[in-house]
């Protein structure tokens, strides 16, 4: 069990460094978003590929914001075919027919994870949702962006309100480390900034009065009955939720 030893250790040096690095960043994503929840606001959230994990993180799950609205269009998971998923994250134009589906506007936030950060769909999800006065975290590796190809005009940190490093290794992989093959952790590390940020809107809205809508599990005593109210407010406005 030496390997496992050792990717724990990875990870866990990973994660705390994640943290440690975006604490500022952090406080400043939960503060847009305890803002959408005053302006009874919404919280987009968009990727591609298996940035698309990410997204699943934040919509409709036990202990996550009710307020999410999923940015999606079939051809970016690659369960619906694997390189053409690829292809059409490297598809200029794509983001605006997505966006144009449900505009974020003013007092909207949306929320991008793209680990590479250089593909034109991600980056142009972030350009098109300022355009429309929506703020921007943007969820993405550095290092990664500056060593990817460019593929679009800017990069998806460059576009961000809030930029969160997740400090991934370029390529992802992380194991062996010292010259790692497997082993991604973009997918651990993304939900754990994600979680990160949502205690910290919990705190915020605790310490401000504010009522933080917050799904309970639908596999608990009580669970339906209590995502009622949240359905009835959010669907009309989140078919997803339907």
């Amino acid at each position: 069990m030496v390997s496992a030893t050792q990717l724990w250790d990875q990870a866990s040096e990973i994660l705390t460094e994640a943290q440690r690095t975006n604490e500022k960043q952090i406080d400043e994503a939960a503060g847009l978003i305890l803002d959408t929840i005053r302006a009874d606001a919404l919280v987009f959230s968009a990727g591609a590929g298996h940035s698309l994990a990410a997204v699943a993180e934040t919509f409709y799950r036990a202990g996550g914001l009710a307020n999410v609205y999923p940015l999606y269009h079939p051809e970016l998971l690659p369960l619906h075919g694997a390189q053409h998923s690829t292809a059409t994250e490297r598809r200029s134009g794509l983001a605006d027919e997505v966006l144009d589906q449900k505009p974020p506007g003013p007092g909207d936030v949306l929320v991008v994870f793209s680990t590479s950060g250089v593909n034109p769909y991600p980056v142009e999800l972030a350009i098109g949702a300022k355009k429309r006065g929506a703020a921007v975290i943007s969820v993405t590796s550095r290092a990664c962006i500056a060593a990817a190809p460019k593929r679009s005009s800017s990069t998806l940190a460059a576009e961000g309100t809030v930029v969160i490093d997740t400090g991934v290794r370029v390529g992802d992989s992380s194991y062996p480390a010292e010259s790692p093959v497997t082993a991604p952790l973009s997918t651990v590390v993304n939900a754990y900034l994600w979680n990160l940020v949502l205690t910290r809107v919990l705190d915020l809205g605790t310490e401000a009065g504010v009522d933080v809508p917050l799904w309970r599990s639908s596999n608990v005593e009580g669970g339906d009955a209590a995502n009622v109210s949240l359905l009835s407010r959010y669907v009309p406005r989140i078919p997803a939720l339907a």
